[in-house]
């Protein structure tokens, strides 16, 4: 996994908007991997918490998918460490991290797997997204190709992804508007068609990083038979 070298930073300006508690863990790469074994509805485990009345804890499997070079890994490792590394490596097979989102009441332990966009791996894809409760389909805004293949994975997830996956379609490298190659209309539209959420971001910012897994956290199931709530974005980069 890339992005790995540089030094914690946040994007001038910004605010932090959600309260992050540092819970790295890494897997080596297979879905046997993971610290803990997921709850048994598709994904989502939920624990009470004696000391905190209604609030609740959840673990969500959560699943980066889309084209090699979109920027999957810098998105996880900006929002879990606060770290960009412009010459990250390619993942390989898949790389796992965990982090928490802290909401007013709730608690959402985020277990990621950053999946790679390599042809040669795609094979592999539905071992890491199956029984995922929430899937992040990202795409590079400078590279046509990368939205096209977005949308391969969307058409993926909708035939073999969890029932009631919350899915979050991302424009990454915001800060190369200067340079968009796929138009914020045409994306908002296709979320919109796919009952998708989308926001662009810029891992090499920070811009939107927070607020992607914040809106992801807000949408997701808080119990039996309910559906993922709909909550405008935050905002599109």
């Amino acid at each position: 996994m890339g992005c790995s070298n540089s030094k914690p930073g946040r994007a001038p300006g910004s605010k932090p908007v959600i309260h992050l508690e540092k819970d790295l863990q890494e897997g080596s790469g297979t879905p046997g991997a993971m610290p803990h074994s997921l709850g048994h509805n598709e994904g989502v485990s939920t624990d009470n918490t004696p000391d905190s009345g209604d609030t609740k804890n959840l673990r969500i499997k959560l699943v980066l998918l889309g084209d090699s070079g979109v920027g999957k890994s810098c998105i996880v490792l900006r929002f879990v460490r606060g770290q960009f590394d412009a010459s990250s490596k390619v993942t390989v097979g898949a790389s796992f991290l965990s982090q928490t989102v802290t909401l007013q009441d709730t608690t959402v332990k985020f277990e990621i797997w950053d999946t790679a966009g390599q042809e040669r791996y795609a094979s592999l894809a539905p071992l890491y997204y199956r029984g995922a409760s929430a899937a992040t389909v990202v795409y590079d805004i400078t590279n046509v190709e990368s939205f096209q293949k977005a949308k391969f994975w969307v058409k993926e997830l909708q035939k073999h992804g969890s029932p009631g996956i919350v899915m979050a379609l991302v424009g990454n490298k915001a800060d190369l508007r200067v340079d968009r190659a796929v138009n914020v209309e045409e994306a908002q539209a296709y979320a919109d068609q796919n009952g998708m959420f989308f926001i662009e971001t810029s891992a090499k910012t920070a811009d939107n990083i927070n607020e992607l897994f914040e809106s992801i956290a807000r949408r997701l199931p808080r119990g039996p038979g309910t559906t993922p709530k709909r909550v405008a974005p935050h905002g599109r980069g």
